[in-house]
């Protein structure tokens, strides 16, 4: 596969390659696609969104497992992106390995998920993601993921 550098995938293309919808779509673009090796998910943390109504009424922060969620979802769009067009196609979860949270996502953040491919064997695919809000490291994962067809 060339190594094609995307500047920007915006929210019509993500709809159009993931079957997330709201309330679960957890990215709002994708920067810095480098084939199927690298990209940036951005999301921007809002006050309105359904979570902050019981994660914390009075000290909202976002939970890790949708910041997991947002790095998984980084990773599903830069693999099935650059998959040979073919018949539909969907991603799921298999693993999420050496996780960790190292400060909260707020309310008013941008945080960037930067994605980078581990491996990829038939039809599983792992990679390694850093969530970061400005230069600093607030969450990490691996995670893993199965296409099937259809």
């Amino acid at each position: 596969m060339t190594a094609e550098t995307l500047t920007a995938v915006d929210i019509r293309e993500i709809l159009r390659i993931l079957p997330h919808r709201f309330p679960f779509v957890m990215i709002d673009r994708v920067i810095n696609m480098r084939g199927d090796e690298h990209a940036i998910g951005i999301k921007n943390v809002t006050f309105n969104e359904l979570h902050f109504l019981g994660h914390f009424p009075d000290n909202p922060v976002m939970p890790g497992v949708l910041m997991i969620e947002g790095m998984a979802q980084t990773a599903g769009v830069l693999c099935l992106r650059n998959l040979p067009s073919g018949g539909p196609r969907s991603m799921y979860f298999l693993t999420i390995d050496k996780a960790k949270f190292r400060k909260p996502a707020v309310p008013g953040d941008t945080i960037e998920y930067h994605v980078n491919k581990l491996s990829h064997r038939r039809n599983m695919w792992w990679y390694r993601a850093e969530a970061k809000v400005g230069a600093a490291l607030i969450a990490e994962a691996e995670v893993g993921a199965a296409i099937t067809e259809g």
